[in-house]
């Protein structure tokens, strides 16, 4: 699924990722989807984080920059500008890997079972696909994982939520264009897609957004 998946990544720009702090974590995270990252998206992504994590789909690099210093972190993102853009701004030597990834593939075998934390804040809801086929990606995340691992993130929901007028007209205009493939993702699709993956599993919705987190991963 690489092709369809770049799509969704290709808009990542450097010039649009100068803008994604603004337009994503501020703007459209208060306004459109009501879930705001100071309030609710960042201190979850804090408190379910390991002393060794792996963030995938970077975004900037924001969130990143949050976690204690003796964090060590691995990046993975399909997009160059972003590993790029996230490693300078959480500081190089901070990052102790990243790979240029297409997240429907495995890992490689050096990856696998290695961290205590996985994160996937805002990728779900990008990728191609139903919730049934952005499975593998939740798998593939979870092979990432130590035994006692736990997987943290966040997406934007097309069913089963109330969209306001914002909302609506972003999810339109991102679905049509490919930034998005979400209109048919909802809570129970994604409840279904954790427990393949894991046995324990908790999800709440803020505003549009499932903040999700998981642990004892049923992959080996």
């Amino acid at each position: 699924m690489k092709k369809a998946t770049s799509a969704g990544a290709a808009v990542y720009t450097p010039f649009t990722l100068k803008l994604y702090d603004w337009w994503v974590l501020s703007v459209s995270n208060q306004y459109a989807w009501r879930c705001p990252t100071s309030a609710n998206l960042l201190p979850h992504f804090v408190k379910h984080t390991g002393d060794s994590h792996l963030d995938i789909g970077v975004g900037t690099g924001y969130y990143l920059t949050h976690l204690p210093e003796n964090c060590q972190l691995a990046l993975a993102d399909l997009n160059h500008n972003s590993l790029q853009v996230a490693a300078r701004r959480v500081g190089t030597e901070r990052v102790n890997k990243s790979l240029a990834h297409d997240i429907y593939q495995p890992f490689p075998a050096e990856w696998q079972q290695q961290f205590d934390s996985v994160s996937l804040f805002y990728l779900l809801h990008c990728l191609p696909g139903t919730m049934t086929d952005k499975q593998v990606v939740i798998k593939h995340a979870a092979m990432a994982l130590k035994p006692d691992g736990q997987l943290s993130g966040a997406t934007i929901l097309g069913k089963g939520v109330s969209h306001n007028a914002f909302g609506r007209k972003l999810m339109a205009v991102y679905n049509k264009k490919g930034i998005f493939s979400n209109q048919l993702d909802c809570e129970n699709t994604l409840h279904e897609a954790l427990s393949t993956c894991f046995k324990d599993v908790e999800i709440n919705v803020v505003g549009t957004v499932a903040l999700f987190r998981a642990s004892s991963p049923r992959v080996a």
